[in-house]
């Protein structure tokens, strides 16, 4: 189906004929999901015409989040990770690393609500994870 649409044909008979002939050379057989209902519709919840996009977005890890926002989230991620790291110096680089991309956010703002974010400290978060960890370094 390469061909480009001829200019005397009109689009929808163009694209209804490449339609039907894909069908009667059996281009549209067994094809995964045949039959049933699309994954992602709930009928159970009120229809959202973006729910696909929404899933692709999901799938592929995407926010479509206002940057300060993401930032924020950013944030809460780092500070639950630095909670869990497996040693003090790993919590140091976890801390240092959403630290830099806080301080950037600060003096070059980026669009969105207000940031509303310092920089964590780290000596806080380090005794933090030392109380949690006993016996770790």
């Amino acid at each position: 189906m390469g061909e480009r649409k001829p200019a005397d044909i009109g689009f929808e008979s163009w694209v209804d004929k490449q339609i039907r002939e894909a069908t009667e050379r059996g281009e549209f057989d067994n094809l995964p999901g045949a039959g049933k209902p699309l994954p992602g519709l709930n009928a159970h919840m009120p229809y959202d015409e973006l729910w696909w996009v929404k899933q692709k977005l999901r799938e592929e890890n995407v926010s479509a989040l206002p940057p300060t926002l993401a930032l924020r989230k950013q944030a809460q991620e780092a500070r639950t990770a630095a909670a869990r790291a497996g040693s003090e110096a790993e919590v140091r680089e976890i801390v240092a690393e959403i630290n830099d991309k806080i301080r950037e956010a600060i003096k070059n703002p980026v669009a969105g609500p207000p940031l509303n974010l310092a920089p964590f400290d780290v000596e806080r978060l380090v005794a933090q994870w030392r109380a949690d960890h006993p016996g770790q370094d």
